[in-house]
């Protein structure tokens, strides 16, 4: 029971992260809060990535999947989107294009992020000079 409850745990708060990190950036209260979690996100898939020999890698997937193993399933993808877009909608989708688009779903992100903060840092300072 435990683990089912920490498997609906990580769907819904994994899930929550990856569409925040998406599209965060749209609303201005949020805007500095999704920057720091896409840089954590793109750290994670960088530098812990190199570190443990697999580019791409989250704590978050590693845990959930853990909890997926103790739960008795095994067959499991690299890829959390795939595994997500798997288990939603029973399609098994190609593993190269989901990490393709996960991919510069993120740089994208991370673009448009950094590209609006500095326009919103540069709108205050212009309104506090003017003051």
């Amino acid at each position: 029971m435990f683990f089912k409850v920490l498997d609906i745990f990580f769907i819904i708060f994994h899930s929550s992260l990856i569409i925040f990190n998406l599209f965060g950036w749209v609303w201005k209260k949020t805007r500095i809060a999704n920057l720091v979690t896409l840089l954590v996100t793109a750290g994670s898939w960088l530098i812990l990535g190199l570190i443990v020999g697999s580019l791409g890698y989250c704590p978050l997937t590693e845990w959930h999947f853990n909890v997926l193993n103790r739960l008795g399933i095994y067959d499991l993808p690299v890829s959390y989107i795939k595994y997500l877009i798997d288990r939603l909608t029973g399609i098994n989708i190609n593993a190269n294009l989901v990490d393709s688009v996960t991919l510069w779903g993120l740089v994208l992100a991370l673009v448009l992020s950094v590209l609006i903060n500095i326009r919103d840092f540069r709108l205050r300072r212009e309104m506090r000079d003017e003051k």
